[in-house]
């Protein structure tokens, strides 16, 4: 039976990090917006790994007790740039990844199944230079890290708990193309035996693939004209043949050299389909309980709300996205069975120094945008693209 998912609008409560920082204090400030669902962040004080037990406790009984005060649902949790700025799951101590699997993600999953909330999207593991220069280091990083992600799966199966991994856009920070994000998710499928483990996808979290292009032969060859290459060639080995074959002028020989170099490093390069936002979620909205809703102009990553002077210059719209998911639930080809809800997640950042009015504000604009799209939460995808 083909699925029609029920779409949400979400506040990541990210926006109140060091502000709002209490559950009843930013769900009533989510409420007051008018949000009615809100994604707790991990980096507003409920990191795992500073949070004692009693602590961690007490705050989920804290989230219960706002949650039915306010009305405010709070269906999942992700972190933040705690685990960001970790290797994580590849780290090179390898007790030190299951210590992470075991005393953050399952300490965290056991206590938000418990408390009611559906799902978990994390970024938890990144290639350190050592592993990326070596294609067999990474693979067997890679390995290590999909089967830890498997026995987090079957965790949180026993939970009835969703996980997912976050989309990136720079080779060292995977799943970096729309193809290796599809790899991982079949992969960890067969390796925990028919559990899913979810993709969250990020609508501009394809800046990167850009930078991470394969040149051509005419651009390798021309580009010896210059001092530098000026483009990505992967490895530091493809990089020092092109300054050995500089120095030596057989530029003829010097780029069939760097062509071999690149077609046997496929990790360092993105296609070019890679850097499409709507291809990506073409391909895997329905296997994307969490989307990040950020405004972007394609260059710049800044996680902007979607005020009118934003959304002037920014490539997210209404009617192509959507369509674009539709397009994705049309797909009969599935690696699993896609998910019934999708929650549109706001992950919007402010800097330091702007004032909270002004971030209400512009949270408050964003949601009003999308409004005209979804009116209501829990509508269905067709009658949305319906309404277009």
């Amino acid at each position: 039976m083909k699925i029609d998912p029920k779409i949400y609008l979400v506040l990541d409560n990210c926006f109140a990090i060091k502000r709002w920082v209490r559950p009843l204090i930013w769900m009533e400030a989510a409420k007051e917006l008018g949000f009615k669902y809100v994604s707790a962040s991990t980096d507003n004080e409920i990191d795992p790994l500073f949070s004692t037990d009693e602590y961690m406790d007490e705050w989920f009984r804290e989230v219960q007790t706002a949650s039915e005060k306010t009305g405010i649902i709070v269906p999942t949790m992700y972190t933040g740039y705690q685990t960001y700025r970790t290797v994580g799951l590849a780290h090179f101590y390898e007790k030190m990844a299951h210590h992470l699997k075991e005393n953050w993600v399952c300490k965290l999953i056991d206590r938000a199944a418990a408390a009611g909330i559906k799902g978990l999207g994390f970024c938890f593991f990144a290639f350190s230079e050592e592993v990326m220069q070596s294609a067999d280091e990474y693979a067997r990083m890679e390995d290590r890290c999909l089967s830890i992600m498997a026995e987090i799966g079957d965790f949180a199966y026993e939970r009835d708990f969703q996980v997912g991994m976050e989309q990136m856009y720079v080779p060292y920070q995977t799943p970096f193309t729309i193809a290796q994000s599809e790899d991982y998710l079949r992969r960890i499928y067969t390796m925990n035996g028919g559990h899913p483990i979810y993709i969250t996808l990020d609508t501009g979290h394809m800046i990167g693939q850009y930078l991470y292009q394969k040149p051509s032969k005419d651009e390798i060859l021309k580009s010896f004209e210059r001092d530098e290459p000026g483009f990505w060639l992967g490895t530091d080995n493809c990089m020092s043949l092109w300054f050995k074959y500089k120095e030596s002028g057989d530029f003829i020989n010097g780029t069939e050299a760097i062509l071999a170099d690149i077609e046997s490093n496929p990790r360092m390069f993105a296609a070019e389909e890679d850097t499409d936002e709507y291809t990506w979620i073409k391909r895997l909205a329905k296997y994307s309980p969490i989307i990040h809703m950020q405004q972007t102009d394609g260059i710049i990553a800044g996680h902007r709300s979607f005020t009118p002077g934003n959304n002037k210059t920014g490539i997210i719209k209404g009617e192509p996205f959507f369509k674009a998911i539709q397009e994705s639930y049309d797909d009969p080809d599935e690696i699993f069975t896609p998910v019934d809800e999708i929650y549109l997640d706001f992950e919007l950042f402010f800097a330091n120094i702007a004032y909270p009015h002004d971030i209400l504000s512009q949270l408050k604009q964003s949601l009003q945008h999308w409004r005209q799209f979804v009116p209501e939460d829990g509508m269905r995808l067709s009658e949305i693209v319906s309404r277009l």
